[in-house]
């Protein structure tokens, strides 16, 4: 029903910055709440940041000083701007959709998702 495409991953130098897009189609853009998550070998996938449907906001308290989330109805796109990106967020990131009243930061209740975009930072 919902199809969500993810872009603009990359290798980038530590302290760089990178802005992911993730265009959805389907339904109602605006209706529905927006995540990114993001997920390395080994470990379980964790969220990052998600817009709900009252656009609030909500992210990651280790990441929140260098990240933020943003949509754009009318492009039925939803954003995640990077900044002071660290090796540490190296990791391929997804972004999902949710049509219901959910938990945003828990990955069980999200309805549809991305295939993922690659993001890689070096020291």
């Amino acid at each position: 029903q919902v199809q969500l495409v993810e872009s603009g991953g990359g290798l980038v130098q530590a302290g760089g910055s990178l802005r992911l897009s993730c265009a959805a189609s389907g339904r109602t853009f605006s209706q529905y709440a927006m995540g990114w998550f993001r997920q390395t070998p080994g470990k379980e996938r964790e969220f990052v940041a998600a817009s709900g449907w009252s656009g609030i906001t909500t992210v990651l308290d280790s990441v929140k000083a260098r990240f933020s989330i943003s949509r754009d109805n009318a492009q039925n796109t939803v954003y995640l701007q990077m900044n002071s990106l660290k090796p540490e967020d190296t990791g391929v990131y997804y972004c999902a959709a949710a049509s219901k009243n959910i938990r945003l930061r828990f990955p069980g209740g999200y309805d549809y998702w991305g295939q993922g975009t690659e993001v890689t930072v070096s020291s």
